[in-house]
């Protein structure tokens, strides 16, 4: 086993170990706090349909990576949550683009929700029956996301915005695609995704480092790396369509804006950084144009932005409600053009600065933020202080060379009018 140890000026500090297998581990003691969090994640998302180990090429039905973490709470001894629930810790798992986590929080008993965690992602059990009746219970969840306006209003943009990447598709699959999924293809997935190498292990909170790396180590399966690469389809720059719209249950309209970006490689940390406060200084509370859309009444607190990144993908997105869409979308373009032309602010650049350096700060304050920002770490590899290092570095001369590369006519609007 491989162990560092990484510490900051704030007074925290934390081990990354590794083990012969390639598992990463990260552990943050907090040893002041009564609770503990607990991740097992791998790095396989909803968007790895095609990929190829030593050489040969194998594609998966859309939404196999949800499909298979759902499999994997049952055993032939019961269900994982069942034993959870025994021990008086909260249990959960969750699927995205670029990765699956099992996860666990508790006040007591953390060793033994520990070893609950590491047994059940580790054994697999599927059969030809529980994998038909699960195929039933995925469908309906489909179907229920199918009259999410919020789910609906981003993947409207995403099928708008993407012509080939798999991004493109629920996360869930389709209810055409999970029906071509059986227990071998699922087990050939599992072997493929869920070896050691391409795993990780996040805890935050009153737990001993070197009693957690001791059980982890002792209770992990022996396995031998594989050689897995994954396969991205190519994607245009330009988008499918710039407007797309559908009518469902919601009060008022509601608005998913995107713009897409030219995909270059894996998107740096400090990159990452950038693109956030160029998003603050053109929309966020403290923006001139924030107040200008909140007192024309076109935005309320709803809206929000976001960085939509991943592999092979990189997105700008503006959400919320409003009563006029398009209106919002313009006065972002316009923005953004007038910004370009006469430079940002450099009072409003070092406002949203201090914000998201105290945001930085905060995070600490809580053991589940401290572990998903692990995983964070464990998926692209900087380290836990590595944000607030970059955000005392970043200047206002590179967020305006981030937004000299937005192009505001490769956008999409999807919008969710009330029926």
């Amino acid at each position: 086993m491989k162990k560092e140890f990484f510490e900051s000026d704030i007074g925290e500090s934390y081990v990354k170990a590794t083990l012969d297998n390639g598992l990463q581990i990260f552990i943050l003691e907090k040893p002041l706090y009564k609770s503990a969090y607990a991740i097992f994640g791998t790095k396989y998302g909803s968007i790895d349909t095609a990929f190829s180990v030593d050489g040969v090429k194998t594609e998966v039905p859309e939404g196999i990576a949800h499909f298979l973490e759902h499999k994997l709470f049952e055993s032939e001894d019961g269900d994982a949550f069942t034993k959870f629930a025994k021990t008086g810790a909260y249990a959960n798992a969750f699927t995205s683009f670029d990765k699956t986590c099992y996860l666990f929080s508790c006040s007591d008993n953390f060793y033994e929700n520990l070893d609950i965690l590491l047994n059940f992602v580790q054994s697999p059990y599927f059969t030809k029956e529980t994998v038909e009746k699960e195929q039933g219970i995925i469908g309906q969840e489909i179907r229920m996301y199918d009259d999410s306006p919020a789910w609906r209003v981003m993947f409207n943009m995403l099928m708008s915005m993407y012509h080939n990447h798999p991004v493109r598709i629920d996360i869930a699959g389709t209810v055409e695609s999970i029906a071509e999924i059986d227990h071998n293809l699922l087990f050939r997935c599992y072997n493929t995704f869920y070896n050691p190498s391409n795993m990780f292990i996040c805890v935050a909170g009153n737990v001993d480092t070197d009693t957690c790396l001791k059980q982890i180590e002792e209770n992990i399966k022996p396995s031998e790396a594989i050689e897995l690469t994954r396969i991205t389809a190519d994607e245009p720059y330009n988008v499918v369509e710039s407007y797309t719209e559908q009518a469902l249950e919601v009060a008022q309209p509601m608005f998913c804006f995107g713009f897409k970006e030219e995909y270059k490689g894996e998107i740096s940390l400090k990159e990452k950084i950038i693109t956030s406060l160029l998003l603050g200084i053109i929309s966020g509370e403290a923006s001139p144009l924030y107040r200008e859309l909140t007192n024309k009444g076109l935005i309320n607190d709803e809206f929000d932005t976001e960085h939509f990144c991943g592999n092979g993908y990189s997105a700008l997105l503006f959400e919320g409600e409003s009563k006029d869409p398009k209106a919002v979308a313009e006065a972002i373009k316009n923005e953004i053009n007038r910004l370009k032309n006469e430079g940002i602010d450099r009072k409003l650049f070092s406002a949203v600065r201090a914000g998201m350096y105290g945001s930085a700060i905060r995070l600490f304050n809580n053991v589940e933020s401290i572990a998903m920002q692990l995983t964070e770490c464990a998926m692209s590899g900087y380290g836990l202080f590595d944000e607030i290092k970059y955000l005392k570095s970043v200047t206002a001369e590179d967020v305006m060379k981030k937004l000299g590369s937005l192009d505001t006519e490769n956008t999409v609007l999807s919008v969710i009018n009330p029926k």
